[in-house]
């Protein structure tokens, strides 16, 4: 009867032990939570409950196990399975930790500059979210060396790994060549402040917001819902546009070709009314100039403001429509045509020896047109 009860009593008295301290704490947890709405690093904490709960199982079992001599002839593996555990929920809750006063610190800082500095607040962000992962990293290789010392036959070889540590480290650093290139361009970005989580980006051609940054590769998300995944050396190595960089309010562009009689005074005059029905537009200023011509056109250029990436695309495709359509409707002559009349030049001789013709065209130069049928010039 005493076999039976004791590891009934040991293991439940575990169990029932477990549950009323994680259930206390985490009552104590949201009372907290309930009376300090500025800070969330009580509600954060409360996501480490369940490896809270698995180290407070695996320290009570663990010491409870040895008093109770239970399974003496498998005392050895039951015990190293346990101390596995308590070593694995052990680094879990660090990380949760650490993850919950990473966090509470960045809200409180991201609140008091989020109006003043965003970009400042992206740069922190990147920083916090690549220390975080760094963070994790180590805290793994710490828990899994510390697993592996838990069996003697690793310790036992212990001496003959440290003895070839540095051939071995050389061929990784070998191996992982680009990976470890890859890592260190990771803090070059985050600590180097090249580029920020949310800041708009352009990218072998592709535009888009930086989503993700990690210690190997960088997420970019298109204006048309992709995923552009890069390697952080790229950014470290190629030239990009970064639409973030000291401010986010941009200038943008807008070219016509029209017609060389385009009204250019009205077209500005058209200009600044459909930028004060434009509510991306920010008011800072505008302008519009001919900055080319060809035989047959001339080249139109509109220059717009915005307070940002998404603001500033808003108002060149509505300035580029808008002044289209009303192009089209009130000044169609202003649109490009190709010319195919001839031209007329003076009715007198052109200097060259010869002759005009009464309409102004060389004879030598003469074509028929319209339905005759020949194409020969004129004798």
């Amino acid at each position: 009867m005493e076999n039976l009860l004791r590891p009934l009593i040991v293991v439940g008295g575990s169990v029932v032990l477990t549950l009323v301290i994680g259930w206390a704490t985490d009552f104590l947890l949201r009372k907290a939570d309930t009376r300090h709405h500025e800070t969330p690093l009580w509600g954060l904490l409360r996501r480490g409950r369940i490896p809270y709960m698995l180290v407070l199982f695996a320290a009570l079992l663990r010491g409870s196990y040895d008093e109770a001599d239970l399974l003496e002839s498998r005392a050895d593996g039951v015990g190293r399975t346990l101390t596995l555990i308590l070593i694995g929920s052990a680094a879990w809750l660090v990380i949760r930790i650490a993850a919950a006063i990473v966090e509470t610190s960045y809200s409180r800082y991201a609140n008091a500059r989020a109006h003043r500095d965003p970009a400042r607040v992206r740069r922190v962000r990147t920083q916090v979210t690549l220390i975080m992962r760094v963070v994790s990293a180590i805290v793994g290789v710490v828990a899994a060396a510390s697993m592996l010392l838990t069996f003697p036959a690793f310790r036992a070889a212990g001496a003959s790994l440290l003895a070839s540590a540095g051939i071995l480290g050389i061929v990784a650093g070998v191996a992982a060549q680009s990976t470890l290139s890859n890592m260190f361009a990771g803090f070059q970005i985050a600590f180097g402040d090249m580029v920020r989580i949310g800041d708009t980006v352009v990218v072998d051609g592709e535009w888009g917001t930086v989503e993700e940054i990690t210690l190997t590769y960088l997420t970019v998300h298109t204006w048309d819902e992709r995923r552009i995944t890069m390697p952080v050396s790229y950014f470290t190595s190629q030239p990009f546009e970064n639409w973030s960089r000291g401010g986010p309010q941009m200038t943008g562009t807008v070219f016509w070709h029209v017609d060389h009689t385009a009204p250019l005074d009205a077209m500005r005059e058209k200009l600044r009314d459909i930028l004060r029905e434009c509510p991306a537009w920010d008011g800072r200023a505008y302008n519009l100039s001919v900055t080319d011509t060809t035989p047959n056109t001339m080249q139109v250029r509109a220059l717009v403001t915005a307070k940002d990436a998404d603001d500033i695309w808003t108002v060149r495709v509505t300035v580029r429509e808008q002044m289209v359509g009303w192009l089209a409707d009130e000044h169609p002559y202003a649109l490009p045509r190709v010319n195919t009349a001839d031209a007329v030049l003076p009715p007198s001789s052109n200097g060259n020896g010869h002759r005009s013709s009464p309409d102004g065209v060389p004879a030598q130069q003469r074509r028929y047109h319209g339905n005759h049928h020949s194409g020969r010039p004129e004798r």
